[in-house]
C-alpha cells in the first residue's frame, strides 16, 4: 500500500476513536481500489485513481467518507447524504456503524 505520510499525520491528529475508523477506511480504500493514490487536498485526505473519487475527514462527533462523481453509485437505502449533483457522503459515528462490505461496494462502483 502506498501511504502518504501527510495522510498518516492527519489520521494521527484525530481523536483515538476517529483515528481507528479513519485507518480502517484508508485500508479498505487501498485494498479495494488498485493503484490508488492519496494526498491532502483542502485540508483532508483525498483518494484518486485517474481522478479523485473519495475523501475522508473527521469532526468532533463523526468521520465522514465522501464520494465524487456520485452518478456511478447505487444507494438503494438512501444512506448517502448531500444536496449536490457531484458529491455525497456518509457520516460514521462508531466502529459498529462502519459497514465494510457496503463501503467496498461503493468504492468498486466509484473508482472504475
Amino acid at each position: 500500500m502506498n501511504y502518504n505520510s501527510k495522510v498518516t499525520d492527519y489520521i494521527e491528529n484525530a481523536a483515538p476513536e476517529h483515528s481507528d475508523m479513519l485507518n480502517i477506511l484508508r485500508k479498505l480504500i487501498h485494498e479495494t481500489v488498485e493503484n490508488v493514490s492519496e494526498e491532502i487536498k483542502w485540508g483532508f485526505p483525498v483518494f484518486a485513481k485517474e481522478k479523485d473519487f473519495a475523501y475522508m475527514r473527521f469532526s468532533k462527533k463523526h468521520v465522514t467518507l465522501g464520494f465524487y462523481n456520485i452518478d456511478k453509485l447505487v444507494d438503494p437505502n438512501n444512506l448517502l447524504e448531500g444536496e449536490g449533483n457531484t458529491l455525497k457522503h456518509i457520516k460514521i459515528k462508531s466502529l459498529a456503524q462502519l459497514d465494510s462490505d457496503l463501503i467496498k461496494s461503493w468504492l468498486k462502483q466509484i473508482a472504475n
